[in-house]
């Protein structure tokens, strides 16, 4: 199987100048530790509203084929760094989430949820470990760093 038949095709979805741009930016974002990546956005989603599965799976298909980078194996964080802010950009904020796999293989990870799931990721929302979440409130009354059981901030 080749690369072309797993992945979408390149440009699919919104593309274009400005998502390419906030793609790049989540690759610098990514470099950030992790404290301060996560008061970077939180600060970016205040004000947002919670975002559905359908928007943000649209949004994932678009960043996944726009950036191959972003589509690997190895791209989760900017991946999920380029979702967030692209949903951002509507009004909206999905539940940004890093931690690691609960099940083989295990790994660190960083995904997006939207509607109580992961979006776009392979696998159950209970193969997956939040240790650091950044979350709109119910209400549009903020973001938040949501931990709850066995959730931990870095």
């Amino acid at each position: 199987m080749t690369t072309e038949m797993t992945m979408p095709a390149r440009g699919a979805g919104r593309g274009g100048i400005a998502l390419r741009a906030v793609i790049a930016l989540a690759f610098l974002l990514a470099r950030l530790r992790p404290g301060r990546l996560r008061k970077l956005l939180t600060l970016i989603s205040r004000g947002a509203r919670p975002a559905h599965h359908a928007e943000v799976l649209e949004v994932y298909q678009a960043v996944v084929g726009t950036s191959r980078r972003c589509a690997g194996w190895y791209g989760c964080l900017p991946r999920s760094i380029a979702i967030a802010l692209v949903c951002r950009l509507s009004g909206t904020w999905p539940d940004w989430c890093a931690g690691v796999r609960s099940s083989p293989p295990f790994a660190a990870h960083a995904w997006v949820e939207a509607d109580g799931g992961p979006v776009g990721e392979r696998g159950r929302s209970e193969d997956f470990r939040p240790l650091m979440t950044v979350t709109v409130r119910e209400g549009g009354s903020g973001a938040g760093d949501r931990r709850g059981p066995g959730r931990r901030g870095a």
